[in-house]
C-alpha cells in the first residue's frame, strides 16, 4: 500500500513537472512568435522609448531625438544637415525601419545591445544608455562634394588612401531623413519612392555602372605587373585603326587625331586611347585582367564599409571581342564610385589597398569601444614600382592631358577621366567619371572618384574633365586643407 502511494506521488510530481515545462516552453514559444510578428509594436516602442545615441562626424552629432506628443512612441529621430549626410547615416523611421548606419548599429543606438547592459539597471528600473557611432567623415570634404554636385544626379567618394578612412560619401539628389522619421510621413515617403531620380538610392555604394575609361588604370596595372610592357613609356603593339578581334567592327578613339597608334601607356592614358587598352586586354587575356580587377576589389559581394556596397563586376566567359571591350571599361564591367576610389587609393598608397571604412569606432555611453574598424587588414595589389609608374602617368593626364580641371595648387594630383553610356528605357544615356588622387605638402593624401549620371546632351559633349573632375578637385582641396 505504501509502495503504491509512493509510486503515485512520484508519478504526480513528474506529471506536474512535465506540465510546468510544457507551459514554460509554450510561453517562450508564444513570446518569440509575438516578438517576431511584424504587427507587434513592442520592439518599435522600445526603440523609441528614450533618446537614441548619436552618429558623430568630427566630434559633433549629426543626429538627435525629439520628444513626440501623444502616442506610445516617445521620441523620434532628427537630423542636422540631413540631406548633406543622408548617404552616410541612412534613416531611422518609426514607420519604415532603418537603413545604413542607422540600421547596422540600431541596437547600440537605441540601447538594446546586450553589451550595454548594466546589472544595476534591473534593480533601479533605469533604461540602458544608448551608445554612439563615430564616423571617419570629414565635414569639409563632405560639404565640398555635396555642394559641387548640387542638383546633379551623381555621387562622389573620398578616401584617405594611407588609412582607408572614408572622408566623404555623397549621393545626389539627396533627401532629408527627418522628413520620414515619424508615423505620419506617408505622403513624403510615397513621393520619395515615386521620384524618378531615386533620391534614397546611395549611388556612391549601390549604383554600379560601366566605369568607362577609368577602368584603363586596372588594365595598365595588369600590363605592367604581367610584364607585357616594362614601363609606362615603352611603345605598345596597338594598331590604328583598331578592329575588334574576330570581327569587322572598328573601335574608334574619343580624340580622333590623338597619337594612339602603338602609343605608350602614358600617352594612351593621357589621350584615353581605346585601341591600346582593348589590345592589352586581349593580349593579357580575361583571366589576368580579372585577377587584377579582383585585387582592387571587383567581384567582392561582401564589401562592407560597414554598409554593404553592391558588387562591382568584371565578367567571366567572354570571347575575344568582348574581352577587348572590357579593356575600356565597357561590355559587362560595372563599378561603384567607391570601387573606383579604391583603385586610385591603392595606386596612391604605393600599391597597397587599405580597407575602406566610414566608421572608426562604436562606443557605449562612457566612450568605451564596442567595435573598432580602424585596424582592418590591408592587401598589396601591385608592386611599389608599378604604383609609381601609374602615378607618374596619372599626373601627366592632369598636367598635360584630359583632366586639367582636377589641379590643386601646391599638390601632386593624378587622375583619369572616363565617359560611358548606359541603356535606360531603350536609350543610350551618357555619363561621366573621374578617379584621382592628391598628395599635399603636409603629407596628407586622398583618393576621390566621382560619377555624374545621366549628364544630358550628346555623347560628344559629355566629359569627365568638364563634369566630374571639378567635383573631385574641390573634395581633394578640402581634404588637403584638413
Amino acid at each position: 500500500m505504501n509502495r503504491t502511494i509512493r509510486h503515485t506521488a512520484v508519478f504526480s510530481l513528474l506529471l506536474v513537472l512535465a506540465l510546468l515545462l510544457r507551459a514554460t516552453w509554450l510561453q517562450g514559444y508564444e513570446a518569440k512568435a509575438l516578438a517576431e510578428n511584424d504587427r507587434n509594436r513592442r520592439p518599435v516602442i522600445a526603440q523609441y522609448a528614450q533618446p537614441m545615441g548619436d552618429i558623430v562626424v568630427a566630434g559633433a552629432p549629426v543626429t538627435g531625438s525629439a520628444r513626440t506628443t501623444g502616442g506610445d512612441l516617445a521620441y523620434k529621430r532628427t537630423y542636422t544637415d540631413g540631406p548633406l549626410y543622408a548617404a552616410v547615416t541612412g534613416y531611422s523611421s518609426q514607420a519604415y525601419g532603418s537603413t545604413q548606419l542607422e540600421g547596422i548599429h540600431r541596437s547600440v543606438l537605441d540601447g538594446t545591445d546586450d553589451r550595454l547592459k548594466n546589472p544595476l539597471d534591473a534593480l533601479t528600473g533605469e533604461q540602458q544608455k544608448p551608445g554612439s557611432v563615430l564616423t571617419t567623415i570629414d565635414p569639409a570634404v563632405q560639404r565640398a562634394g555635396y555642394e559641387a554636385l548640387g542638383d546633379t544626379k551623381g555621387a562622389a567618394v573620398a578616401i584617405d588612401s594611407a588609412s582607408g578612412r572614408i572622408l566623404g560619401m555623397v549621393s545626389t539628389p539627396s533627401y532629408d531623413p527627418s522628413a520620414i522619421a515619424g508615423t505620419a510621413d506617408g505622403d513624403t515617403w510615397k513621393k520619395l519612392l515615386a521620384d524618378e531620380d531615386k533620391p534614397m538610392v546611395n549611388r556612391a555604394l549601390r549604383q554600379p555602372l560601366p566605369p568607362g575609361s577609368t577602368f584603363k588604370l586596372v588594365v595598365a596595372a595588369a600590363a605592367l605587373e604581367d610584364g607585357l610592357y616594362a614601363s609606362v613609356d615603352e611603345p605598345t603593339d596597338s594598331p590604328m585603326p583598331y578592329v575588334l578581334p574576330d570581327t569587322v567592327r572598328e573601335l574608334p578613339n574619343d580624340i580622333a587625331n590623338a597619337p594612339c597608334e602603338n602609343a605608350s601607356l602614358r600617352t594612351a592614358l593621357r589621350y584615353s586611347c581605346n585601341n591600346v587598352f582593348a589590345q592589352a586586354a586581349v593580349d593579357l587575356g580575361q583571366d589576368k585582367v580579372r585577377a587584377m580587377a579582383e585585387g582592387f576589389g571587383f567581384n567582392d559581394a561582401e564589401l562592407d564599409v560597414p554598409v554593404r556596397a553592391y558588387e562591382s563586376v568584371y565578367p567571366t566567359g567572354m570571347n575575344r571581342p568582348e574581352t577587348a571591350l572590357t579593356g575600356i571599361g565597357q561590355f559587362e564591367v560595372t563599378a561603384t564610385p567607391l570601387q573606383m576610389a579604391m583603385v586610385s587609393a591603392a595606386i596612391a598608397n604605393d600599391g597597397v589597398l587599405e580597407a575602406p571604412h566610414m566608421v572608426s569606432r562604436v562606443v557605449d555611453s562612457a566612450g568605451t569601444t564596442l567595435d573598432a574598424y580602424e585596424d582592418q587588414p590591408s592587401k598589396r595589389v601591385v608592386s611599389e614600382r608599378t604604383a609609381e609608374q601609374l602615378r607618374s602617368a596619372m599626373v601627366t593626364v592632369v598636367e598635360d592631358g584630359t583632366a586639367s580641371n582636377a589641379r590643386v595648387a601646391g599638390a601632386e594630383v593624378g587622375g583619369k577621366t572616363g565617359t560611358a553610356q548606359h541603356g535606360e528605357n531603350n536609350s543610350e544615356t551618357p555619363y561621366a567619371w573621374f578617379t584621382s588622387y592628391a598628395k599635399g605638402e603636409n603629407g596628407q593624401e586622398v583618393a576621390v572618384a566621382v560619377l555624374i549620371e545621366d549628364a544630358g546632351g550628346p555623347r560628344s559633349e559629355v566629359s569627365g574633365n568638364g563634369l566630374a573632375a571639378p567635383v573631385a578637385q574641390k573634395m581633394m582641396a578640402a581634404a588637403l586643407k584638413g
